[in-house]
């Protein structure tokens, strides 16, 4: 038998973690029926697959680093059941690395519906298809719907990242040993646990993961390598991300980066832009079906009162792709609010639009420039031919 290449490469030079861009960015949750919104107007993405292609490679092409999908197995209900249709992850995830050349492709696991040993051999899979490009998104589990259709029941919240830090553990080891090896723990047993091929990324691919708890932070502290927070003002957003940092260092001696994830409406004017996001966001939202998702978030949480000024707000928060933050306004206002959220920390943006399509072609107009312009990015370097699936 002919001796297999080494295609080995440094995970740190994947897109997401090594270009020369100062802040990152990657196109969130297309894959989904709606986008992330819950409203009713047309333009949001429909699941299909010829679209799915059209964004990826556009994506790709104004040089985002990253395409990372949302896990979501059925709707929340309401008058349009919004992210009832979606794409399955780690597959997309496979047909996406095939149809692109330079950016990073991630795939979005639920942990209790994925055992280690699967996760590991689809993930590195894809990281041969895609010529060391995948990524993984690690999400404990929350919906308990969604786990219901695996027979699984919703743990309490800090067993949750307990099972979770078994997972990771278990998934890296398999990546990482050669031959045979035994994993005990409270919720996975293996015997010899095997997987190949290796992924072609080393020591693994880039892991990120979301955490508003301390729980959450310091799983991501120990394990990701990118952490999604939610920010607000860009001098809390300062104060979050030192405080993140720094736990890393401290508790774990690992560096840690520190994305947000953020919804754009873009015109002409502020005026304009504004009133774009009332149209999509407030006119035309499914109020029903952002009840059913935030009675499913706080489900262990008091009576939840929905007319209170906290609770309307919290809801067109979650309208507007799952409590992203609003970035609106012209394009020199929204370049604007990113150079703020950098200044504060932050090392990149998962974004939605409400026309994914739209939405880069316009990023590529008007706001990369201006945003090359203020140090965040550098102008788009053309793939080399052929880089498709790794063939160089």
């Amino acid at each position: 038998m002919s001796e297999i290449p080494d295609l080995t490469v440094d995970k740190t030079a994947a897109p997401i973690l090594g270009t020369a861009n100062t802040f990152k960015l990657a196109c969130f949750s297309h894959n989904i029926g709606g986008g992330l919104l819950m409203t009713d107007v047309d333009g949001p993405p429909k699941a299909v697959w010829s679209e799915q292609v059209r964004i990826a490679k556009l994506a790709d092409r104004v040089g985002f680093e990253a395409l990372v999908p949302l896990a979501r197995w059925r709707g929340h209900g309401g008058k349009t059941n919004p992210q009832h249709r979606s794409f399955e992850t780690f597959t997309w995830a496979a047909g996406m690395a095939a149809v692109t050349d330079q950016i990073n492709v991630f795939a979005t696991v639920h942990v209790p519906t994925v055992h280690p040993v699967m996760a590991a051999k689809m993930g590195a899979t894809i990281d041969h298809i895609s010529g060391g490009r995948f990524g993984l998104n690690v999400v404990a589990g929350w919906n308990p719907d969604e786990l219901a259709m695996f027979g699984v029941d919703k743990r309490d919240h800090d067993e949750r990242y307990d099972v979770a830090d078994e997972w990771i553990r278990l998934l890296k080891q398999l990546w990482q040993t050669n031959g045979d090896s035994e994993f005990r723990g409270k919720y996975f047993d293996v015997d010899a646990g095997f997987s190949e091929p290796k992924p072609i990324q080393s020591p693994y691919p880039p892991v990120m993961s979301a955490g508003a708890s301390p729980t959450g932070q310091a799983f991501a502290a120990n394990h990701s390598d990118m952490i999604f927070v939610a920010v607000g003002d860009p001098s809390e957003t300062a104060e979050k991300v030192t405080s993140i940092k720094e736990m890393a260092r401290e508790r774990y001696r690992r560096e840690l980066k520190v994305f947000a994830v953020g919804y754009i409406t873009c015109a002409d004017t502020d005026e304009e832009a504004r009133a774009e996001y009332n149209r999509v966001i407030l006119e035309h939202a499914d109020w029903d079906a952002a009840k059913e998702a935030i009675a499913k978030i706080m489900a262990h949480s008091r009576t939840i009162d929905y007319e209170s000024s906290e609770m309307k707000s919290l809801l067109e928060s979650l309208l507007r792709s799952f409590f992203a933050n609003p970035l609106t306004g012209s394009p020199e206002t929204i370049a604007r609010q990113i150079k703020e959220y950098s200044d504060a920390g932050l090392e990149g943006m998962a974004v939605t639009f409400s026309d994914y399509e739209r939405g880069l072609l316009q990023y590529e107009r008007e706001l990369l420039p201006l945003l090359i312009d203020a140090g965040l990015r550098t102008p788009v370097v053309e793939a080399p031919a052929a880089t498709v699936a790794g063939i160089a």
